[in-house]
């Protein structure tokens, strides 16, 4: 072999790996695309996503104030999960600031035990920003046995700072909805396992 093609057969190869790594990059961008969505309308409140916040019980972190919005609760199933799933009350009033503890109950409908998960946000979208979530379901996945019901807890608040901004003076009510979807994932296998060898998987 010449050195000419040697050195030809070279450069080749290098080209072959540097498509390897740029198809292999595309590849791991794609799988990495939905969790760094999520976590960013997390973070942001894009896409009518509330923010996730740390409860702070002593009020020095977001003070009450008197203004006040209605917060209107909306519950879906997906119809391939057959689950009933409803809040307890279908609105309250809160002040700007202070933390709210409300309920949805699921029932398990079926003969068997089903993982939820649930997907959530807020109308109007733009108040994304200033619905703040300490506690809820749907930080985990849920398992109800067949028959079982429970009532499922959602700590929230509202930022007083959004009183600060004119453009919000008109919000008066806010709409919290959650849809929920079996789950499929490892974790929900798992969970259904346990039930199964413990012998608790029949009956709530």
């Amino acid at each position: 072999m010449t050195a000419r093609a040697a050195k030809y057969i070279d450069k080749n190869a290098r080209v072959a790996w540097m498509l390897v790594a740029v198809i292999g990059g595309m590849l791991g961008l794609s799988y990495a695309a939905v969790p760094l969505y999520e976590a960013f309308c997390k973070a942001t409140g894009f896409g009518g996503t509330p923010l996730i916040a740390q409860s702070d019980a002593s009020g020095s972190g977001h003070p009450v104030i008197a203004r006040t919005v209605a917060v209107r609760f909306d519950s879906n199933v997906d119809v391939n999960m057959p689950w009933r799933f409803e809040p307890v009350q279908r609105s309250v009033d809160v002040h700007l600031g202070e933390e709210k503890l409300i309920y949805f109950r699921a029932t398990n409908v079926s003969q068997r035990p089903i993982v939820g998960t649930a997907v959530f946000n807020v109308t109007p979208e733009r108040t994304a920003a200033w619905f703040n979530k300490v506690q809820c379901f749907c930080f985990t996945e849920q398992l109800l046995k067949p028959g079982q019901s429970v009532d499922m807890p959602v700590v929230f608040f509202v930022d007083p700072d959004m009183d600060k901004d004119r453009r919000y003076a008109d919000i008066n009510t806010i709409t919290l909805s959650y849809t929920f979807f079996e789950a499929k994932t490892e974790r929900a296998k798992s969970l259904i396992g346990g039930l199964a060898a413990d012998g608790t998987g029949k009956g709530g």
